[in-house]
């Protein structure tokens, strides 16, 4: 799988400096809201068709690197 370093950005300018996909001003969380509520992959690339399936992968594998459970 492609390095989430490149999928998976933070810029203070935007955003809040929150967790962004490429740039862009789609949230990370926002994507992850949406698999959450249970809509599929396909869904989200149509609603957002800026994004590429490699970027919703990015958000899984970025969620899972980022949560600690103590």
């Amino acid at each position: 799988m492609e390095n989430i370093i490149q999928r998976i950005t933070i810029n203070p300018e935007i955003c809040n400096g929150k967790p962004i996909i490429r740039n862009m001003r789609i949230t990370v969380r926002t994507v992850l809201e949406y698999l959450g509520a249970g809509e599929t992959i396909e869904n989200i690339l149509e609603a957002y068709p800026i994004l590429e399936k490699e970027d919703i992968y990015a958000c899984l594998q970025y969620a899972a690197l980022t949560i600690e459970i103590p």
